[in-house]
């Protein structure tokens, strides 16, 4: 079985974020979703578990983060900076907020960080393959 990443987060309406992360690309798995908890899934590997907030707090006693505030940023990969720029477009067109950080315009890599409806912070980015070293 391949290493996988499972990311729990805190949401205000499950219905509302499965919407969300839907649109901007990832699918839901109707096997491990129901009216408190969904997963959507960006890959073989990567999975979001989105937790109502009383789900949330059958796991932890720690304090749900105010939207404002920031504990981590997660970061996709896409194909290119035309993705980059859909993924943004398409996340304020549904609920998140588009470039909540200055856009990141490094010539091989370009990125460009969103919120969910939440404030989840998320970073869209493209890197050029062809500068990544060879073994």
């Amino acid at each position: 079985m391949p290493k996988m990443i499972f990311v729990n987060l805190p949401v205000a309406d499950l219905k509302k974020s499965m919407a969300f992360y839907a649109a901007i690309g990832f699918v839901n798995n109707p096997h491990f979703t129901d009216d408190t908890a969904a997963c959507m899934v960006w890959s073989e590997t990567i999975h979001v578990m989105l937790l109502t907030h009383a789900k949330w707090r059958t796991f932890t006693a720690r304090p749900i983060p105010d939207a404002g505030a920031s504990e981590v940023m997660l970061a996709l990969s896409l194909d290119d900076r035309a993705a980059v720029d859909a993924m943004n477009d398409t996340a304020a067109a549904n609920g998140g907020t588009a470039d909540i950080n200055p856009v990141q315009e490094h010539g091989f890599m370009y990125g460009r960080d969103l919120t969910d409806p939440d404030g989840h912070v998320w970073e869209a980015f493209w890197m050029d393959p062809a500068v990544i070293p060879a073994d």
